[in-house]
């Protein structure tokens, strides 16, 4: 597993399963799990880890049955994207029928940013739009057509705004943070996308 512990509580927002939504968190956990993983309880899972390792507070847990140890990292202009990603099963988001039951292979890519400035409300959920929209790119690059995994999950953790003072209001690809957030994002999923590529079946017919 991958702990995170920035040394201070930062506003994040997640899809995660733990910890997911908006709020205030100490940490991030990004646990390997195995294939068909069948655990009716996984937030306590995700808790009993990380508090085995140390983190104490509220925090973030992703699961993910890729590799955890190839993750890849990548940074721009203080922008910070680390990411871990299992490619074996991926599509399109938009299909007429669900992907194939019961297939084993690694299929989530899972990604957290940290931003070293305040997000608004409205900026978290530009940044999370941003960072999904150039894995996107990243996977199409590294020749993978499809748009994603079903189990893709994402964290953004930005620092805790200081009262009286204000927040960063963009994040998007075309403002100064969501461009970093863009470009740290892209080159560590492609970075992941390539060194899985080899080890799985073509890519994908796209709908």
């Amino acid at each position: 597993m991958l702990l995170w512990t920035p040394g201070r509580e930062m506003r994040m927002i997640s899809s995660a399963l733990l910890g997911g939504g908006t709020g205030e968190r100490n940490w991030v956990l990004n646990a390997q799990v195995p294939p068909g993983y069948r655990r009716m309880d996984p937030g306590a899972h995700l808790t009993a880890l990380a508090r085995a390792a140390g983190a104490r507070g509220p925090g973030v847990g992703l699961m993910t049955a890729a590799d955890v140890r190839a993750r890849r990292w990548a940074a721009d202009g203080g922008v910070e994207a680390l990411v871990t990603a299992g490619i074996g099963v991926r599509g399109w988001a938009a299909v007429p029928t669900p992907g194939e039951p019961g297939r084993q292979r690694a299929g989530t890519i899972n990604i957290v940013v940290s931003v070293p400035v305040p997000l608004s409300d409205a900026a978290l959920v530009n940044a999370v739009a941003t960072a999904t929209e150039a894995k996107v790119q990243a996977l199409l690059d590294a020749g993978a057509d499809a748009s994603g995994t079903p189990t893709d999950a994402v964290c953004v953790a930005a620092l805790r705004p200081v009262a009286g003072e204000p927040a960063e209001p963009f994040a998007g690809p075309r403002s100064v943070w969501g461009a970093r957030v863009a470009r740290a994002v892209h080159e560590a999923v492609g970075e992941a996308c390539r060194a899985a590529l080899p080890h799985i079946p073509g890519p994908a017919a796209r709908p």
